[in-house]
């Protein structure tokens, strides 16, 4: 069994969604011969619990835009580790450390991957960010950085 095209069509836009506000490492998932209660994991990351929260809220706007409501959400409170179930497509937004700690991907590696098509991140210029090229911050000050 494959993924549905509705499925398909849910999971790029919220890929493209999660895109626009900038979540890293958008990857989705076929999981449909695994699960029979989904058939796409889209899965995408962020460095901070707001930027999860804006990815979030973003998503969900534009899948409601395309007639899909959220069955559930679950994580908000915290903004850790977010998920929203489209009960075709079930949205896991995490912070960056989450997705690592974690490890979905090789949790469900036996899943074949959704082309989403999306733009290289590697092109990508944060032209919003000063700070996109700078090193992490190692200091204990909020907005100091080495």
């Amino acid at each position: 069994m494959t993924a549905t095209p509705r499925a398909i069509e849910l999971a790029k836009a919220a890929a493209l969604a999660a895109d626009d506000k900038r979540a890293r490492d958008i990857i989705a998932l076929d999981v449909s011969d695994q699960l029979a209660l989904t058939d796409i994991f889209v899965l995408a990351s962020a460095p901070n619990d707001r930027q999860v929260r804006a990815i979030v809220d973003e998503v969900e706007d534009r899948l409601r835009d395309l007639g899909a409501k959220p069955v559930r959400r679950e994580g908000e409170k915290d903004g850790r580790w977010v998920l929203i179930d489209f009960v075709d497509v079930v949205v896991h937004v995490q912070h960056s450390d989450e997705r690592e700690f974690y490890s979905l991907e090789r949790l469900w590696k036996d899943c074949p991957t959704v082309d989403l098509g999306l733009p290289d991140p590697a092109g990508r210029q944060d032209e919003d960010d000063p700070y996109a090229d700078a090193p992490a911050r190692t200091t204990g000050w909020p907005g100091l950085r080495d």
